[in-house]
């Protein structure tokens, strides 16, 4: 049973204080006994604070910092770049099977920034095709989750077994389909759509 996690330590997760404590001190080569001497706090706190299995206090934080000869600004900095999407297990198994041809299921946020679009493209049994705009996608990676699939590109048809994986860079317009009359299920991961400009 995991422990629930504070207030304090999410709010603070993004920094990773103590991934920045770590790499100070193995970039000083110092050991945590060498540390201790140096800060006057003992092996097992600095030990846990590095492992994030303790928050630092400021005046403790002030106190290392001293010691490597950073500012606080340094632990408190923010993430020049984060995004996270997640899409649970529960949110995937919960949509039902539908008579669509093609069912697509985001698991990303599109739009929100995100270079990438993933996603779980399921083809149902009798072989129906998805193009691919060749003005706005020019890769892809696709994986067979389960199936077989056919990819088609100008004279081009190859057939990916279930756990086979296809990397595609290309400007010649691409479809793809299930390659007999079974269900196929593929995880898609493709570029943006660019952002139209101002």
């Amino acid at each position: 049973m995991s422990k629930a996690v504070s207030y304090a330590h999410w709010s603070l997760e993004p920094y990773c204080i103590g991934l920045k404590l770590r790499s100070l001190r193995n970039n000083k080569r110092l050991t945590l006994s060498r540390l201790a001497a140096e800060t006057g706090l003992s092996t097992a706190l600095l030990s846990k604070l590095e492992t994030d299995r303790m928050i630092p206090t400021l005046p403790t934080l002030a106190t290392i910092a001293r010691v490597y000869g950073v500012g606080m600004e340094y632990f408190f900095n923010e993430p020049a770049h984060h995004k996270l999407s997640i899409t649970r297990k529960a949110h995937l198994q919960g949509n039902g099977r539908g008579m669509e041809p093609v069912k697509v299921t985001p698991l990303n946020a599109e739009g929100e920034g995100f270079r990438l679009v993933a996603q779980i493209v399921e083809f149902a049994p009798g072989g129906s095709t998805v193009a691919m705009n060749a003005f706005e996608q020019t890769g892809a990676m696709v994986y067979v989750l389960e199936g077989r699939l056919r990819l088609d590109a100008g004279a081009m048809h190859e057939i990916l077994e279930t756990g086979d994986c296809a990397c595609m860079e290309s400007e010649m317009p691409m479809a793809w389909s299930a390659a007999d009359k079974h269900r196929c299920r593929v995880l898609a991961v493709l570029p943006s759509a660019p952002r139209p400009k101002d």
